[in-house]
Parts: structure tokens; sequence; C-alpha cells
């Protein structure tokens, strides 16, 4: 289940005056937006329209030039430096190639030692992976790649995940797995945003949803 902690705040994200330069060009222009705790909310964007400066932005990976993003009322930058218990894929996550992908998230298991071996499994087999497949992540395709990175942003059961197209490079049994396990992480009350270029992907899955179009954020129709 979410944590108590995450419960309690009527916001998971509040972003306010948020825009974002780099080198002159802007990037996010003043936006402004809100997600409740236990939302699904989703993106739809052109690739380029700043959809993934946004979610580092919110991760605490980039520092915004100006305005405020808050995680559960905590402040990046001043109260807090990085969102606690979040779960992030933004870009395929730095693996080691030679190790298979049960190996690969039991060492960054260890990093903050939340969660067993057990778990670390059956996350696996909840993207539609082998656990016990002992193939380096080298031999993966695209799509298995793609599907170990949602588990190792799912794995340690966070408040909010960020996902970057999480169906890029899914076959359509891929994405129906990936679309059935967002749903019931959501059902236990995790926060979920996520971005994507398919209209029919947001209206499936999200229940507030948003356009960017040049950097500018808008309430989407869907």
């Amino acid at each position: 289940m979410a944590s108590e902690k995450a419960t309690v705040h009527k916001d998971a994200i509040s972003v306010t005056n948020l825009s974002k330069q780099i080198r002159g060009r802007v990037i996010l222009e003043d936006i402004n937006f809100r997600i409740p705790v236990g939302s699904i909310a989703g993106i739809i964007g052109h690739n380029g329209a700043g959809k993934s400066m946004l979610l580092r932005v919110i991760s605490g990976l980039v520092f915004p030039t100006s305005g405020e993003v808050k995680i559960f009322n905590e402040i990046l930058g001043k109260d807090i430096e990085f969102p606690r218990n979040i779960g992030v894929l933004i870009e395929e996550p730095g693996l080691l190639s030679l190790y298979s992908g049960y190996d690969n998230l039991l060492l960054l298991s260890k990093i903050r030692n939340l969660i067993n071996k057990d778990s670390i499994k059956d996350t696996i087999k909840s993207v539609g992976l082998d656990p016990d497949d002992k193939r380096p992540i080298k031999s993966y395709s695209t799509g298995m790649r793609q599907r170990l990175g949602i588990a190792i942003a799912i794995m340690e059961n966070p408040d909010l995940v960020l996902l970057d197209e999480p169906s890029s490079g899914l076959d359509p049994e891929g994405i129906e797995i990936i679309h059935q396990l967002l749903h019931k992480l959501n059902k236990k009350g995790i926060t979920i945003l996520l971005t994507s270029h398919s209209l029919e992907e947001i209206n499936l899955l999200t229940n507030l949803a948003f356009e960017m179009k040049s950097g500018k954020l808008f309430p989407s129709h869907q």
C-alpha cells in the first residue's frame, strides 16, 4: 500500500509558475498544475514538446529556472533535494549489460534495502518478464528493456510514479500488461503521472489529462 504519509496530503504534485530555460532557449514556460493524491494523470504531446523535461524537474533531476515544485507538500530544493519514495522512468536506466534483469534489480535494491528477493521476483513477473531468465540484458529486446525499466520504477512500492512514455517499444501484448499493472498500482493508492504521444492511451489510463505544446501546459479535453 502507498504509505500513510502520502495519503494525508491533498496533492501529490503541485507546480506553480514553473519555467525552464537552457542557454536562453525556453523549454518550459509558466507551468501551473496539480495532481491529487491517488490520481492517474497523463500529459500528451509531440516529441520535443517538453514532457520529459517537466518530469525531470518534478523528479528533482533538473533545477527549474523559476517557479516551485511541491511533492506531497514538500518544496523541491528547499524542504527536500529529491522527492521521497518516488519511482521514475524517464530514460532507459543505466544497467549492467552483462547481468540478468533480476541481478540488476537485486543490486539496485541494496541501495535502500527496502525489499526482499521475493518482492523483486514478483515485480519482474508483474511486467511480464521471467525473473529466472539468466540471459544478460545486453541480449534483451527494446521492449524487454522498457519493461525492466518500469519494474525498477515500481519495485520499492513508491507513493508516486513518474513514467515517460511507458508504452514506448512495447508490442500490443506488452502494452496491455503494463496498462493493467498501472491500474492495479493505482487501486493500491499509488499516484501515477505518465506522458504519451497517444491520445488513445491517455483516454484509457488517466482520470486527469494535460496537453503540452511548445513548453506550455494546458488542460486536455479528453
